[in-house]
């Protein structure tokens, strides 16, 4: 069975790159090169986690998947008026090229387009492009080269969702004796002494740590890899009930209860710094074992 791709267009006018190898199935959307959807065939089970309320409009992120944060990872620094997580995740990128790798799997490179809304944001050139590979692991390369005459500062990450059995029955491990940043704790910091579970709602972000991640996940008898190169911080993110009722694309009731994010990143102190004519890459590899 051979490798096949095509470029469909939904409803509300957004591309998707629907890809079918021997090895996996995945779904693209060209706005904000966002992994909506990703299998390999060895798993009986979904990977990533996508809302069923999850909104297809142009302009807006998709609930779910592998949403791309750049050039800031939450609130802008400055102006509360800007996209939260920065602008990649929802303007168009331009499809370069999709390759068939030798081992089955199907590469996809695309390039952010410097559209008027991203010029309004951010004044200096640049150019980023995101590297994805679809195979027996998922593999995301995001590289961000700094085309202007002076230093820039960068926050990024893969803000991404991963299907799990419940919430209340997995745990994460990689991240023992970290320090963290606890959102619902005024963002004091302090550290993990154990793996982590969870019984509400937990927003950290764990810096300092190039720590590869699991989701260690019982019911389905199976282990969730995160694996990641130049990051140094780890962002894991579950809303619970109350704020995800108060969030209308979570989707349908106890639906967040079957996922976690696990979030390849770089924020905080671990900002950073490109200088003219340098380019910087931040990668992660997600995999499952099932025993």
């Amino acid at each position: 069975m051979g490798s096949s791709w095509k470029i469909n267009h939904d409803v509300n006018g957004l591309e998707f790159i629907e890809i079918s190898n021997p090895l996996a199935e995945a779904k693209i959307g060209l706005q904000g090169a966002h992994v909506a959807w990703w299998r390999p065939k060895s798993s009986s089970e979904d990977v990533l986690w996508l809302s069923s309320n999850a909104r297809y409009e142009k302009g807006r992120s998709i609930r779910g998947g592998v949403p791309i944060c750049w050039p800031w990872f939450g609130d802008h620094p400055t102006d509360g008026n800007f996209c939260v997580h920065g602008f990649a995740r929802v303007i168009p990128w331009q499809l370069i090229k999709v390759v068939d790798l030798k081992n089955g799997a199907t590469q996809v490179s695309l390039k952010l387009k410097p559209t008027d809304e991203a010029k309004k944001q951010l004044t200096y050139n640049y150019n980023l492009e995101l590297t994805i590979t679809v195979g027996e692991s998922l593999y995301l390369n995001l590289k961000t080269t700094n085309l202007s005459n002076h230093p820039f500062v960068i926050s990024e990450g893969f803000h991404t969702y991963f299907y799990v059995s419940d919430i209340e029955s997995i745990k994460v491990t990689g991240l023992e004796n970290m320090v963290f940043s606890d959102k619902f704790a005024n963002f004091n910091r302090d550290i993990q002494r154990e793996p982590i579970k969870f019984s509400g709602p937990f927003d950290r972000v764990y810096t300092n740590t190039s720590n590869d991640c699991y989701i260690e996940d019982e019911k389905f008898n199976r282990v969730i890899t995160i694996k990641k190169s130049n990051s140094d911080s780890t962002v894991i993110w579950t809303p619970w009930d109350k704020i995800a009722n108060q969030m209308a694309d979570m989707g349908k009731k106890d639906e967040w209860r079957r996922m976690v994010c696990v979030e390849t990143a770089n924020l905080l102190e671990n900002s950073v710094v490109i200088y003219p004519d340098v380019s910087h890459s931040i990668a992660t590899e997600y995999s499952v074992q099932e025993f």
